[in-house]
């Protein structure tokens, strides 16, 4: 009988290894394609109504119209007229106080998925908020003060690295955490739960 309850429980937490991850990255796609289907779904299915009178809506079609928006999006701007039309549009955005905040961050973001196209320089480990404890930061800039060499480190929080503190260090306080800038967002967005370089076994 106890055998028979040690085969029943190490088949089971075999299994739970295998489903979880499973349902997990079933549910995460199925909520992504939910959201980005859901953003102009409504949308496409008021303009079917209005031109056949009739309900209707085709699922993951306003998933592909939106990678069709953003292709057209992608080929105006890496034209002549398309950068002046992004540029006259940064700048219109940036005159609105709150907008400006929510739009700066988020294209700074996406450029952190670039390919080196980030304000990041390195991404490095700092003592922070007190001695002992150790936080994910990003090398900004550096500039000197009262004679001193210091670095400023962004420390985002997370899951939301547009969001944290732009502090000063000796150079001899900040530590090589070994990832790339890339990795370490990844780090910060998914709250620490995925560590590059690291194994589940």
């Amino acid at each position: 009988m106890e055998q028979l309850i040690r085969h029943l429980k190490g088949r089971f937490v075999a299994g739970l290894i295998v489903v979880v991850p499973l349902g997990i990255t079933i549910f995460a796609l199925k909520f992504l394609f939910n959201v980005a289907d859901g953003i102009l779904g409504p949308y496409l299915a008021a303009i079917y109504r209005l031109l056949t009178q009739h309900e209707g809506y085709i699922p993951g079609l306003g998933m592909i119209t939106g990678a069709i928006v953003i292709y057209l999006a992608g080929f105006l701007a890496t034209n002549v007229f398309g950068d002046r039309l992004l540029k006259w549009w940064d700048a219109f955005v940036s005159r609105i106080p709150l907008v400006k905040s929510i739009y700066s961050s988020s294209k700074q973001l996406i450029q952190v998925f670039q390919d080196g196209k980030t304000t990041y320089r390195r991404a490095v480990c700092v003592e922070w908020p007190r001695p002992g404890v150790r936080a994910i930061g990003f090398v900004t800039g550096e500039t000197v003060r009262d004679g001193e060499r210091l670095v400023v480190v962004y420390v985002p929080t997370m899951p939301n690295p547009t969001s944290g503190f732009a502090l000063f260090f000796r150079e001899s306080e900040v530590m090589d955490c070994g990832m790339s800038v890339e990795d370490a967002v990844k780090f910060v967005v998914s709250g620490g739960v995925v560590i590059p370089g690291s194994s589940a076994g």
